[in-house]
Protein backbone atom coordinates (compact mmCIF):
# COMPACT_ATOMS: atom_id res chain seq x y z
CA UNK A 1 0.00 0.00 0.00
CA UNK A 2 2.83 2.56 0.65
CA UNK A 3 4.37 1.84 -2.56
CA UNK A 4 0.87 2.31 -4.16
CA UNK A 5 0.67 5.56 -2.37
CA UNK A 6 4.15 6.71 -3.21
CA UNK A 7 2.79 6.01 -7.10
CA UNK A 8 -0.05 7.90 -6.80
CA UNK A 9 2.00 11.33 -5.10
CA UNK A 10 4.32 11.12 -7.91
CA UNK A 11 1.42 11.32 -10.22
CA UNK A 12 -0.77 14.14 -8.47
CA UNK A 13 2.79 16.12 -8.00
CA UNK A 14 3.37 15.70 -11.82
CA UNK A 15 0.00 17.06 -12.51
CA UNK A 16 0.38 19.82 -9.89
CA UNK A 17 3.78 20.40 -11.86
CA UNK A 18 2.53 20.84 -15.42
CA UNK A 19 -0.82 23.13 -14.67
CA UNK A 20 1.07 25.91 -12.61
CA UNK A 21 4.53 25.38 -14.13
CA UNK A 22 4.05 25.40 -17.40
CA UNK A 23 7.37 27.69 -18.51
CA UNK A 24 9.37 24.75 -16.65
CA UNK A 25 8.48 22.09 -18.69
CA UNK A 26 8.31 23.57 -22.00
CA UNK A 27 11.93 24.32 -21.18
CA UNK A 28 12.78 20.62 -21.55
CA UNK A 29 10.88 20.90 -24.95
CA UNK A 30 8.18 18.50 -23.51
CA UNK A 31 -0.31 11.35 -26.89
CA UNK A 32 -1.26 9.61 -23.81
CA UNK A 33 0.63 7.80 -20.78
CA UNK A 34 -1.77 5.37 -20.66
CA UNK A 35 -2.35 4.74 -24.17
CA UNK A 36 0.77 2.98 -24.99
CA UNK A 37 1.51 1.27 -28.09
CA UNK A 38 -0.25 2.18 -31.75
CA UNK A 39 -3.87 0.84 -32.05
CA UNK A 40 -4.70 -2.64 -32.95
CA UNK A 41 -7.93 -0.52 -34.72
CA UNK A 42 -6.25 1.95 -37.10
CA UNK A 43 -7.64 4.95 -37.13
CA UNK A 44 -6.06 8.33 -38.71
CA UNK A 45 -4.11 10.19 -36.08
CA UNK A 46 -5.33 13.42 -34.50
CA UNK A 47 -2.64 16.13 -33.94
CA UNK A 48 -2.97 18.56 -30.58
CA UNK A 49 -5.26 18.38 -27.57
CA UNK A 50 -7.50 21.09 -29.61
CA UNK A 51 -8.60 18.04 -31.74
CA UNK A 52 -9.38 15.69 -28.17
CA UNK A 53 -11.86 18.49 -27.60
CA UNK A 54 -13.59 18.67 -30.62
CA UNK A 55 -15.85 15.67 -30.07
CA UNK A 56 -16.90 16.19 -26.17
CA UNK A 57 -20.29 16.64 -26.92
CA UNK A 58 -20.79 15.17 -29.86
CA UNK A 59 -24.20 12.51 -31.34
CA UNK A 60 -24.49 9.38 -30.91
CA UNK A 61 -23.39 9.74 -34.72
CA UNK A 62 -23.58 12.01 -37.33
CA UNK A 63 -24.56 11.21 -40.88
CA UNK A 64 -21.44 10.69 -43.74
CA UNK A 65 -19.73 13.55 -43.99
CA UNK A 66 -16.90 13.65 -46.84
CA UNK A 67 -13.50 14.25 -46.20
CA UNK A 68 -11.62 16.54 -47.70
CA UNK A 69 -9.15 15.86 -50.73
CA UNK A 70 -5.65 14.39 -49.86
CA UNK A 71 -3.28 16.72 -51.02
CA UNK A 72 -0.79 14.18 -52.37
CA UNK A 73 1.11 12.70 -55.06
CA UNK A 74 -1.39 9.68 -55.31
CA UNK A 75 -4.03 11.99 -55.98
CA UNK A 76 -2.92 12.28 -59.46
CA UNK A 77 -2.32 8.78 -59.76
CA UNK A 78 -6.18 7.15 -58.04
CA UNK A 79 -9.23 8.06 -59.12
CA UNK A 80 -11.21 11.23 -57.25
CA UNK A 81 -13.48 9.10 -55.95
CA UNK A 82 -10.98 6.47 -54.29
CA UNK A 83 -8.82 7.17 -51.44
CA UNK A 84 -5.94 4.95 -49.86
CA UNK A 85 -4.23 5.63 -46.95
CA UNK A 86 -2.18 3.79 -43.62
CA UNK A 87 0.54 3.74 -41.48
CA UNK A 88 3.49 1.63 -40.38
CA UNK A 89 5.02 1.51 -36.92
CA UNK A 90 7.40 -0.15 -34.91
CA UNK A 91 6.97 -0.42 -31.32
CA UNK A 92 9.09 -2.08 -28.47
CA UNK A 93 9.32 -2.74 -24.74
CA UNK A 94 11.29 -3.47 -21.61
CA UNK A 95 10.46 -4.90 -18.86
CA UNK A 96 12.40 -3.65 -15.59
CA UNK A 97 11.06 -5.14 -12.26
CA UNK A 98 10.76 -8.70 -13.04
CA UNK A 99 12.64 -11.19 -10.95
CA UNK A 100 14.72 -14.52 -12.63
CA UNK A 101 11.68 -17.20 -13.47
CA UNK A 102 10.67 -20.17 -11.42
CA UNK A 103 12.18 -23.84 -13.90
CA UNK A 104 9.68 -23.98 -16.50
CA UNK A 105 8.21 -20.65 -16.25
CA UNK A 106 9.03 -18.12 -19.00
CA UNK A 107 11.34 -15.28 -18.54
CA UNK A 108 9.62 -11.71 -19.39
CA UNK A 109 12.85 -9.81 -17.93
CA UNK A 110 13.75 -7.18 -20.65
CA UNK A 111 12.64 -7.03 -24.00
CA UNK A 112 9.02 -7.82 -24.12
CA UNK A 113 7.76 -6.29 -27.46
CA UNK A 114 9.41 -5.52 -30.86
CA UNK A 115 6.43 -5.32 -32.94
CA UNK A 116 5.99 -4.05 -36.57
CA UNK A 117 2.37 -2.87 -37.44
CA UNK A 118 1.20 -2.15 -41.10
CA UNK A 119 -2.33 -0.40 -41.71
CA UNK A 120 -3.91 -0.08 -44.76
CA UNK A 121 -7.27 1.53 -45.61
CA UNK A 122 -9.48 2.72 -48.15
CA UNK A 123 -12.39 4.32 -48.75
CA UNK A 124 -14.76 4.62 -52.21
CA UNK A 125 -17.15 7.82 -52.05
CA UNK A 126 -19.92 8.25 -54.49
CA UNK A 127 -22.24 11.07 -53.89
CA UNK A 128 -23.71 10.24 -50.44
CA UNK A 129 -22.40 6.99 -50.19
CA UNK A 130 -18.95 5.88 -48.48
CA UNK A 131 -18.07 2.02 -48.88
CA UNK A 132 -14.33 1.57 -45.93
CA UNK A 133 -12.38 -1.30 -45.64
CA UNK A 134 -9.60 -1.32 -43.20
CA UNK A 135 -7.20 -3.54 -41.94
CA UNK A 136 -3.67 -4.38 -40.02
CA UNK A 137 -1.44 -7.24 -39.69
CA UNK A 138 1.61 -7.26 -37.11
CA UNK A 139 4.87 -9.36 -36.74
CA UNK A 140 5.95 -9.34 -33.06
CA UNK A 141 9.84 -10.77 -33.38
CA UNK A 142 10.48 -10.33 -29.26
CA UNK A 143 9.00 -13.85 -28.63
CA UNK A 144 12.02 -15.38 -31.60
CA UNK A 145 14.80 -13.36 -29.66
CA UNK A 146 13.81 -14.23 -26.47
CA UNK A 147 12.99 -18.23 -27.37
CA UNK A 148 9.36 -19.31 -28.89
CA UNK A 149 10.17 -22.04 -27.09
CA UNK A 150 9.47 -21.43 -23.73
CA UNK A 151 5.84 -20.06 -24.28
CA UNK A 152 2.68 -21.52 -25.19
CA UNK A 153 1.01 -22.32 -28.81
CA UNK A 154 -1.74 -20.31 -27.54
CA UNK A 155 0.28 -17.15 -26.16
CA UNK A 156 2.29 -17.50 -29.58
CA UNK A 157 -1.07 -17.01 -31.40
CA UNK A 158 -2.58 -14.35 -29.60
CA UNK A 159 0.77 -12.34 -29.26
CA UNK A 160 3.27 -13.21 -31.50
CA UNK A 161 1.57 -12.16 -35.24
CA UNK A 162 -2.06 -11.33 -36.29
CA UNK A 163 -3.75 -10.34 -39.48
CA UNK A 164 -7.13 -9.30 -39.06
CA UNK A 165 -9.81 -7.14 -41.48
CA UNK A 166 -11.25 -4.39 -39.10
CA UNK A 167 -13.83 -2.02 -40.80
CA UNK A 168 -15.59 -2.87 -43.62
CA UNK A 169 -18.91 -1.40 -44.14
CA UNK A 170 -21.34 0.51 -46.80
CA UNK A 171 -22.88 3.67 -45.28
CA UNK A 172 -24.89 6.50 -47.02
CA UNK A 173 -28.32 8.15 -46.85
CA UNK A 174 -31.62 6.43 -47.80
CA UNK A 175 -33.87 10.12 -47.54
CA UNK A 176 -32.68 13.25 -46.19
CA UNK A 177 -33.54 12.62 -42.76
CA UNK A 178 -32.64 8.21 -42.80
CA UNK A 179 -28.99 7.30 -43.04
CA UNK A 180 -28.04 3.66 -43.20
CA UNK A 181 -24.46 1.93 -42.58
CA UNK A 182 -23.91 -1.75 -43.12
CA UNK A 183 -20.99 -3.96 -42.56
CA UNK A 184 -18.01 -4.30 -39.45
CA UNK A 185 -18.14 -1.11 -37.60
CA UNK A 186 -17.53 0.84 -34.29
CA UNK A 187 -20.33 2.78 -32.41
CA UNK A 188 -19.74 4.33 -29.23
CA UNK A 189 -21.98 4.95 -26.44
CA UNK A 190 -21.99 7.16 -23.67
CA UNK A 191 -19.61 10.22 -22.75
CA UNK A 192 -17.18 8.32 -20.51
CA UNK A 193 -13.51 8.34 -22.30
CA UNK A 194 -11.93 6.24 -20.19
CA UNK A 195 -14.50 3.91 -18.25
CA UNK A 196 -16.97 1.69 -19.94
CA UNK A 197 -20.87 2.26 -18.66
CA UNK A 198 -22.92 2.22 -21.32
CA UNK A 199 -20.39 1.63 -23.75
CA UNK A 200 -21.17 -2.37 -24.53
CA UNK A 201 -21.78 -2.75 -28.07
CA UNK A 202 -17.95 -3.13 -29.27
CA UNK A 203 -15.47 -5.55 -27.33
CA UNK A 204 -11.87 -4.11 -26.47
CA UNK A 205 -8.28 -5.47 -26.69
CA UNK A 206 -7.13 -6.15 -23.14
CA UNK A 207 -4.11 -8.04 -24.16
CA UNK A 208 -1.88 -5.39 -22.66
CA UNK A 209 -3.88 -3.82 -20.12
CA UNK A 210 -3.05 -0.44 -19.57
CA UNK A 211 -0.97 0.03 -22.65
CA UNK A 212 -3.98 1.71 -25.17
CA UNK A 213 -6.32 3.56 -24.15
CA UNK A 214 -9.88 2.95 -24.87
CA UNK A 215 -10.61 4.30 -27.88
CA UNK A 216 -8.01 2.27 -30.02
CA UNK A 217 -8.71 -0.42 -28.28
CA UNK A 218 -12.44 -1.44 -29.68
CA UNK A 219 -13.10 -4.41 -31.97
CA UNK A 220 -15.25 -3.78 -34.98
CA UNK A 221 -18.29 -5.97 -34.82
CA UNK A 222 -20.83 -6.59 -37.67
CA UNK A 223 -23.71 -5.16 -37.61
CA UNK A 224 -26.84 -2.43 -39.50
CA UNK A 225 -27.41 0.72 -38.00
CA UNK A 226 -30.27 3.01 -39.31
CA UNK A 227 -30.14 6.52 -38.12
CA UNK A 228 -33.06 9.00 -38.35
CA UNK A 229 -32.74 12.90 -37.51
CA UNK A 230 -35.41 15.56 -36.62
CA UNK A 231 -34.79 18.68 -35.17
CA UNK A 232 -32.20 18.02 -32.20
CA UNK A 233 -33.11 14.30 -32.26
CA UNK A 234 -31.08 11.19 -33.70
CA UNK A 235 -33.18 7.81 -33.01
CA UNK A 236 -30.67 4.54 -34.05
CA UNK A 237 -31.38 1.14 -34.21
CA UNK A 238 -28.84 -1.05 -34.28
CA UNK A 239 -28.99 -4.85 -35.09
CA UNK A 240 -25.47 -6.61 -34.32
CA UNK A 241 -25.32 -9.86 -36.76
CA UNK A 242 -22.08 -11.03 -35.51
CA UNK A 243 -21.15 -12.03 -31.87
CA UNK A 244 -17.61 -11.07 -30.70
CA UNK A 245 -15.60 -10.73 -27.68
CA UNK A 246 -12.95 -9.19 -25.65
CA UNK A 247 -9.57 -10.36 -26.44
CA UNK A 248 -7.75 -10.95 -23.05
CA UNK A 249 -4.70 -12.20 -21.76
CA UNK A 250 -4.32 -15.70 -22.46
CA UNK A 251 -2.24 -18.99 -20.40
CA UNK A 252 1.72 -18.05 -19.87
CA UNK A 253 1.09 -13.83 -20.46
CA UNK A 254 3.22 -12.32 -18.13
CA UNK A 255 -0.55 -10.70 -17.50
CA UNK A 256 -2.57 -14.14 -16.84
CA UNK A 257 -3.84 -14.21 -13.43
CA UNK A 258 -4.24 -18.50 -12.98
CA UNK A 259 -1.98 -21.57 -12.67
CA UNK A 260 -3.45 -22.97 -15.75
CA UNK A 261 -5.14 -22.53 -18.72
CA UNK A 262 -9.32 -21.61 -19.17
CA UNK A 263 -12.02 -24.20 -19.81
CA UNK A 264 -12.86 -24.04 -23.86
CA UNK A 265 -14.94 -20.79 -24.66
CA UNK A 266 -18.41 -21.57 -26.55
CA UNK A 267 -19.00 -18.50 -28.97
CA UNK A 268 -22.71 -18.18 -30.18
CA UNK A 269 -22.63 -18.98 -33.77
CA UNK A 270 -24.11 -16.60 -36.52
CA UNK A 271 -27.55 -17.43 -36.72
CA UNK A 272 -31.23 -15.66 -36.51
CA UNK A 273 -31.66 -16.70 -33.02
CA UNK A 274 -28.30 -15.20 -32.13
CA UNK A 275 -28.74 -11.39 -32.98
CA UNK A 276 -28.44 -8.56 -31.16
CA UNK A 277 -30.27 -5.40 -30.67
CA UNK A 278 -29.50 -2.22 -29.75
CA UNK A 279 -31.83 1.30 -29.93
CA UNK A 280 -30.21 4.80 -28.75
CA UNK A 281 -32.09 8.04 -28.40
CA UNK A 282 -29.66 11.32 -28.64
CA UNK A 283 -30.33 14.75 -28.33
CA UNK A 284 -27.59 17.55 -28.47
CA UNK A 285 -28.61 20.94 -27.20
CA UNK A 286 -27.36 24.64 -26.26
CA UNK A 287 -24.53 23.52 -23.76
CA UNK A 288 -25.83 20.16 -22.66
CA UNK A 289 -26.64 16.34 -24.08
CA UNK A 290 -28.36 13.65 -23.45
CA UNK A 291 -28.73 9.84 -24.71
CA UNK A 292 -30.61 6.70 -23.47
CA UNK A 293 -30.05 3.19 -24.48
CA UNK A 294 -31.48 0.06 -24.07
CA UNK A 295 -29.77 -3.50 -25.79
CA UNK A 296 -30.26 -6.96 -25.57
CA UNK A 297 -27.00 -8.75 -26.07
CA UNK A 298 -24.67 -11.48 -24.97
CA UNK A 299 -22.56 -10.88 -21.88
CA UNK A 300 -18.97 -9.77 -23.03
CA UNK A 301 -17.74 -11.65 -19.40
CA UNK A 302 -17.96 -15.21 -20.00
CA UNK A 303 -18.85 -17.95 -16.91
CA UNK A 304 -17.77 -21.03 -16.46
CA UNK A 305 -20.40 -23.66 -16.17
CA UNK A 306 -20.68 -27.41 -17.38
CA UNK A 307 -22.32 -29.70 -20.00
CA UNK A 308 -24.56 -32.32 -19.34
CA UNK A 309 -21.28 -34.87 -19.11
CA UNK A 310 -19.88 -33.02 -16.75
CA UNK A 311 -17.08 -31.05 -19.25
CA UNK A 312 -16.31 -27.52 -17.66
CA UNK A 313 -16.66 -24.68 -20.44
CA UNK A 314 -17.37 -20.64 -20.38
CA UNK A 315 -20.43 -19.28 -21.62
CA UNK A 316 -22.06 -16.29 -22.74
CA UNK A 317 -25.46 -16.09 -21.75
CA UNK A 318 -27.93 -12.53 -22.99
CA UNK A 319 -27.79 -9.64 -20.57
CA UNK A 320 -30.39 -6.55 -21.06
CA UNK A 321 -29.29 -2.91 -20.45
CA UNK A 322 -30.63 0.37 -20.38
CA UNK A 323 -28.73 3.24 -19.54
CA UNK A 324 -28.03 7.27 -19.97
CA UNK A 325 -26.37 9.60 -19.92
CA UNK A 326 -25.70 13.43 -20.64
CA UNK A 327 -22.72 16.30 -20.39
CA UNK A 328 -23.42 19.91 -19.40
CA UNK A 329 -20.86 22.55 -20.46
CA UNK A 330 -19.97 25.25 -18.04
CA UNK A 331 -17.77 27.59 -18.91
CA UNK A 332 -14.14 25.61 -19.20
CA UNK A 333 -16.10 22.82 -17.11
CA UNK A 334 -17.58 20.05 -18.70
CA UNK A 335 -19.66 17.69 -16.27
CA UNK A 336 -20.80 14.20 -17.88
CA UNK A 337 -22.49 11.14 -16.29
CA UNK A 338 -23.54 8.08 -17.18
CA UNK A 339 -25.88 4.75 -15.20
CA UNK A 340 -26.41 1.75 -16.67
CA UNK A 341 -28.81 -0.95 -15.13
CA UNK A 342 -27.46 -5.12 -16.05
CA UNK A 343 -30.24 -7.86 -16.06
CA UNK A 344 -29.72 -11.23 -16.64
CA UNK A 345 -25.85 -11.91 -15.41
CA UNK A 346 -24.91 -15.11 -14.51
CA UNK A 347 -21.84 -16.27 -12.25
CA UNK A 348 -20.52 -19.98 -11.79
CA UNK A 349 -21.25 -20.16 -8.37
CA UNK A 350 -24.72 -19.46 -8.50
CA UNK A 351 -27.64 -22.43 -9.28
CA UNK A 352 -28.75 -22.94 -12.88
CA UNK A 353 -30.98 -20.32 -14.71
CA UNK A 354 -30.38 -17.44 -11.22
CA UNK A 355 -29.31 -14.35 -12.10
CA UNK A 356 -28.83 -10.73 -10.85
CA UNK A 357 -28.66 -7.65 -11.41
CA UNK A 358 -26.23 -4.98 -11.59
CA UNK A 359 -26.55 -0.87 -11.04
CA UNK A 360 -23.80 1.04 -12.61
CA UNK A 361 -23.21 4.97 -11.83
CA UNK A 362 -20.47 7.18 -13.41
CA UNK A 363 -19.56 10.67 -12.74
CA UNK A 364 -16.84 12.80 -14.43
CA UNK A 365 -15.36 16.49 -14.99
CA UNK A 366 -13.03 18.26 -17.22
CA UNK A 367 -10.96 21.13 -17.03
CA UNK A 368 -9.82 23.30 -19.95
CA UNK A 369 -9.05 26.40 -18.24
CA UNK A 370 -5.40 26.06 -18.86
CA UNK A 371 -3.89 26.48 -22.43
CA UNK A 372 -3.19 23.64 -24.43
CA UNK A 373 -3.90 21.61 -21.13
CA UNK A 374 -6.90 19.24 -20.13
CA UNK A 375 -7.54 17.79 -16.54
CA UNK A 376 -10.16 14.75 -15.87
CA UNK A 377 -11.38 12.73 -13.34
CA UNK A 378 -13.63 10.15 -13.94
CA UNK A 379 -15.29 7.80 -10.75
CA UNK A 380 -17.58 4.56 -11.41
CA UNK A 381 -18.99 2.15 -9.10
CA UNK A 382 -20.56 -1.10 -10.35
CA UNK A 383 -23.11 -2.35 -7.47
CA UNK A 384 -24.14 -6.44 -8.01
CA UNK A 385 -28.06 -6.14 -6.39
CA UNK A 386 -29.31 -9.13 -4.10
CA UNK A 387 -25.27 -10.26 -3.54
CA UNK A 388 -24.32 -13.87 -2.41
CA UNK A 389 -21.03 -14.25 -0.55
CA UNK A 390 -20.70 -17.34 -2.92
CA UNK A 391 -19.87 -15.35 -5.65
CA UNK A 392 -16.75 -14.29 -3.83
CA UNK A 393 -15.34 -17.61 -4.53
CA UNK A 394 -13.29 -18.56 -6.84
CA UNK A 395 -13.95 -19.15 -9.99
CA UNK A 396 -15.74 -15.48 -10.19
CA UNK A 397 -14.06 -13.80 -7.23
CA UNK A 398 -16.70 -11.00 -7.94
CA UNK A 399 -17.26 -7.86 -5.37
CA UNK A 400 -21.02 -6.46 -4.63
CA UNK A 401 -19.36 -3.52 -5.05
CA UNK A 402 -16.41 -2.58 -7.87
CA UNK A 403 -14.95 1.32 -7.79
CA UNK A 404 -12.70 2.82 -10.02
CA UNK A 405 -10.99 6.42 -10.87
CA UNK A 406 -9.31 7.38 -14.16
CA UNK A 407 -7.57 10.66 -13.63
CA UNK A 408 -5.59 12.57 -16.86
CA UNK A 409 -3.39 15.07 -17.27
CA UNK A 410 -2.56 16.08 -20.57
CA UNK A 411 -0.58 19.10 -22.17
CA UNK A 412 0.54 20.22 -25.33
CA UNK A 413 3.65 22.03 -26.61
CA UNK A 414 5.44 23.98 -29.07
CA UNK A 415 2.55 24.70 -31.80
CA UNK A 416 0.45 21.04 -30.63
CA UNK A 417 4.15 19.13 -32.05
CA UNK A 418 4.55 17.72 -28.57
CA UNK A 419 2.32 16.38 -26.07
CA UNK A 420 2.85 15.04 -22.59
CA UNK A 421 -0.09 12.89 -21.17
CA UNK A 422 -0.21 11.23 -17.78
CA UNK A 423 -2.77 8.69 -17.18
CA UNK A 424 -3.56 7.23 -13.13
CA UNK A 425 -6.12 4.37 -13.31
CA UNK A 426 -7.02 3.04 -9.65
CA UNK A 427 -9.04 0.09 -9.03
CA UNK A 428 -10.98 -0.33 -5.40
CA UNK A 429 -11.11 3.15 -3.24
CA UNK A 430 -7.69 2.19 -1.95
CA UNK A 431 -6.04 0.31 -5.13
CA UNK A 432 -6.54 -2.93 -3.64
CA UNK A 433 -8.33 -4.26 -6.65
CA UNK A 434 -5.13 -3.05 -8.70
CA UNK A 435 -4.08 0.25 -10.60
CA UNK A 436 -1.31 1.40 -12.69
CA UNK A 437 0.11 4.85 -13.86
CA UNK A 438 1.48 5.76 -17.36
CA UNK A 439 3.57 8.66 -18.25
CA UNK A 440 4.26 9.46 -22.30
CA UNK A 441 5.36 11.63 -24.43
CA UNK A 442 4.18 12.03 -28.31
CA UNK A 443 6.74 14.12 -30.98
CA UNK A 444 5.40 14.69 -34.22
CA UNK A 445 8.96 14.47 -35.94
CA UNK A 446 6.90 16.03 -39.53
CA UNK A 447 3.55 15.92 -40.26
CA UNK A 448 3.82 12.19 -41.07
CA UNK A 449 6.29 10.57 -38.31
CA UNK A 450 5.76 10.54 -34.90
CA UNK A 451 7.86 9.24 -32.06
CA UNK A 452 6.29 8.51 -28.93
CA UNK A 453 8.38 7.23 -25.60
CA UNK A 454 6.89 6.41 -21.67
CA UNK A 455 6.55 3.65 -18.81
CA UNK A 456 3.95 2.48 -17.06
CA UNK A 457 3.82 0.65 -13.61
CA UNK A 458 1.56 -1.64 -12.60
CA UNK A 459 -0.02 -2.61 -8.74
CA UNK A 460 -1.54 -5.83 -7.89
CA UNK A 461 -5.15 -6.46 -6.79
CA UNK A 462 -5.47 -8.89 -3.73
CA UNK A 463 -7.21 -10.95 -5.47
CA UNK A 464 -8.67 -11.40 -8.93
CA UNK A 465 -7.71 -10.73 -12.76
CA UNK A 466 -4.87 -8.32 -11.49
CA UNK A 467 -3.53 -9.81 -8.85
CA UNK A 468 -0.02 -10.98 -10.72
CA UNK A 469 1.04 -7.81 -12.81
CA UNK A 470 2.76 -6.05 -10.17
CA UNK A 471 6.06 -6.92 -11.83
CA UNK A 472 4.70 -6.01 -15.13
CA UNK A 473 6.56 -1.85 -15.12
CA UNK A 474 8.01 -1.52 -18.26
CA UNK A 475 9.12 1.23 -20.63
CA UNK A 476 8.23 1.66 -24.28
CA UNK A 477 8.83 3.50 -27.17
CA UNK A 478 6.99 3.67 -31.11
CA UNK A 479 7.66 5.16 -34.19
CA UNK A 480 4.76 5.70 -36.44
CA UNK A 481 4.87 6.78 -40.28
CA UNK A 482 1.38 7.72 -41.83
CA UNK A 483 1.18 7.43 -45.88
Amino acid sequence: MKYLLKRISFSVFCLVLGALHPAALYAEDLDDVLSGFDSEIPEQKSSGLSNEMDDLLSGFDESPTVEPEQDTADSNILPEWLVVYGSLGLAGSANFAHDAPEENEADYRGLSMLRTTVNLSSEIRLGSWLAKVSGHGFYDAAYSIQGREQYTRALLDSYEQELEIDDLYLQGSLTSSLDIKIGRQIVVWGKSDNIRVTDILNPLDNRLPGMVDIKNRRLPVTMTKLDYYTGDWNLSGIVMHEARFSKNPVYNSDFYPGKGPLPPEEKPSVSMDNQQYGLALNGIFSGWDLSLYGAWVFDDRAHITQDTNGSLYREHNRIFMTGMTGNIALGNWLLKGETAWFDGLEFANMEDDDQVSRLDLMGGVEYLGFSETLLSLEIVNRHLIDFDEQLTLAPDIAQEDVVQMVAIFVRDFANDTIQFKTMLSIFGLHGEDGAFERFQLEYDLTDSLTMTGGVIFYQSADQGALSTIEDNDRLFCELVYEF
